[in-house]
């Protein structure tokens, strides 16, 4: 849909919703179908979250993430289109409840815990705020400090505990008020690998067995497939993919997801049950171990890892002109000439990205050495047929 019929499409949808409440169908937690301009960035994304389910939203920097989760808990105002909660709770435009009115609580990268209170006191606030009584509200606080793994911590202020603690006080005081929704904004981003890894499980026990249905932004893939069972990816503020974790990593349809993923993704075309794009020099071609279907001619996306490609030296190169050409050009199936554009060094050797097209090889520190690259330098990749899916574009 074009752009313009888009605001058409939810401006329509705006009109019928307005002054309407109902309760979303069965099993049914969000419906999100909205439109937010801020300044010269647009975003446009529609969204359906299931009762107790994890939904993760991935995307780059800057691709509106945030600004969904924003709108949602009513941070930012919708500018088209409407949000809907199981409750009948209705958000468009013109109607604004509060953040506490829908029942959406949000967590962040900062715990933002009260620092004068303890954290006995901060996990018990929200629950005092909703007419618990205090001696009764401290109780389940300190029953939830079990739950996230921090019993006997109660009494301590937020400063005596290290960050991984900070969010799981964080996650306790959020999950305490059994919110609607949670909203959970790259809350593992400012810990290091093994708080990390350790909150990671925490949240995932915790969201389990409490079934809260929550919506994680993230741009890590390990984190989605760790929490989540359904994804979104949002770029430049359009929805590009969505479903269940697994498949969306199995079969990216843009580069993001593909290096979130780990995967090289090449687009060229279908050619006789091959692929086939250009090369450093001419056409190259790659087989799978199942062949494309598709037409001669279709969008075609061949899909494999890093670590599947081997790369040698190319041969003895020279120089016409301006441009450095190798002289061995292989005509295999599965073997291509390409040219290195630069080195990314790894705990266990180097990762190698090469040009024409975009290829990223995984070569360990010993073969590394021996070969010596550096940007610029000729090199044949090749790839097994076995490695590689071959994937309708689109």
């Amino acid at each position: 849909m074009s752009a313009p019929a888009r605001r058409v499409a939810l401006r329509g949808r705006r009109r019928t919703s307005e002054g309407t409440e109902s309760a979303l169908g069965p099993g049914v937690a969000l419906i999100a179908d909205l439109a937010v301009q801020r300044g010269d960035f647009r975003l446009e994304a529609e969204l359906t979250v299931s009762q107790g389910e994890v939904t993760a939203v991935m995307g780059p920097s800057g691709a509106g993430k945030s600004t969904l989760l924003a709108a949602i808990a009513g941070a930012v105002r919708l500018t088209e289109g409407s949000i809907r909660l199981a409750d009948g709770t209705l958000v468009t435009r013109r109607r604004h409840p509060s953040a506490a009115t829908r029942g959406v609580v949000m967590l962040g990268q900062d715990a933002r815990l009260f620092p004068h209170l303890s954290v006995r006191d901060n996990v018990a606030f929200g629950l005092a705020v909703r007419g618990l009584a205090k001696d009764r509200a401290r109780q389940v606080a300190d029953e939830w400090l079990w739950r996230v793994g921090l019993s006997g911590s109660g009494s301590h202020r937020p400063r005596e505990l290290s960050g991984g603690q900070q969010q799981r006080v964080a996650l306790a005081r959020a999950l305490a008020v059994s919110p609607r929704l949670l909203l959970l904004d790259e809350p593992l981003t400012g810990l290091d690998a093994e708080t990390a890894a350790e909150t990671r499980a925490v949240v995932h026990d915790q969201l389990s067995s409490t079934r809260t249905t929550t919506l994680v932004v993230t741009h890590d893939a390990f984190d989605a497939a760790a929490l989540a069972r359904q994804v979104v990816v949002i770029e430049g503020g359009r929805v590009m993919q969505r479903g269940l974790v697994s498949r969306v990593l199995a079969a990216p349809a843009t580069r993001f997801v593909a290096a979130a993923a780990g995967l090289n993704r090449v687009t060229g075309a279908a050619d006789g049950g091959l692929w086939r794009a250009p090369g450093i020099d001419g056409d190259i071609r790659l087989a799978s171990a199942e062949p494309a279907a598709e037409q001669d001619g279709a969008a075609l996306v061949a899909v494999f890892r890093p670590a599947d490609v081997r790369l040698a030296r190319a041969a003895e190169s020279t120089w016409t002109g301006a441009v450095r050409v190798a002289r061995d050009q292989p005509s295999a199936v599965g073997e291509w000439l390409a040219r290195v554009t630069r080195l990314e060094p790894t705990p266990g050797g180097a990762r190698v990205h090469t040009a024409k097209p975009d290829v990223v090889v995984d070569v360990p520190a010993a073969q590394l050495a021996a070969l010596g690259l550096g940007p610029g330098d000729p090199v044949r990749l090749s790839v097994d047929r076995s490695d590689v899916r071959l994937l309708a574009d689109g």
